[in-house]
């Protein structure tokens, strides 16, 4: 069993940046992948990063690649997501999500946070 906790979010102008962080609580924690998801008013939760359990992997949806950085502490449990040169289109609500593979597939992810929100003004 893992709980997820973010936090980090918050409302920044375009081109900003914000560093969300996840807590998870678990002795299981370093075995599992965990990654971001975010979901904007009317769309669906989509992927945008992943890290594997030792740190080694990592994956991006294109639109972040660059500009996003995933990076977690298994000493800390925890999980965080670096986020430069933000634009309006990365509003959304998001979500820490573990996994026992580093893959895009939200149906994968077992456990979920509540979600914190990031809102980019133009």
């Amino acid at each position: 069993q893992v709980q997820l906790v973010e936090s980090g979010g918050g409302l920044v102008q375009a081109g900003g940046s914000l560093r969300l962080s996840c807590a998870a609580s678990g002795r299981t924690f370093s075995s599992y992948c965990l990654g971001w998801f975010r979901q904007a008013p009317g769309k669906e939760r989509e992927f945008v990063a992943v890290i594997n359990w030792s740190g080694a992997v990592t994956y991006y949806t294109d639109s972040v690649k660059g500009r996003f950085t995933i990076s977690r502490d298994n000493a800390k449990n925890t999980v965080s997501l670096q986020m430069n040169t933000l634009k309006p289109e990365d509003t959304a609500v998001y979500y820490c999500a573990a996994a026992l593979l580093p893959v895009t597939v939200r149906g994968e992810y077992r456990y979920w946070g509540q979600g914190t929100q990031v809102t980019v003004s133009s």
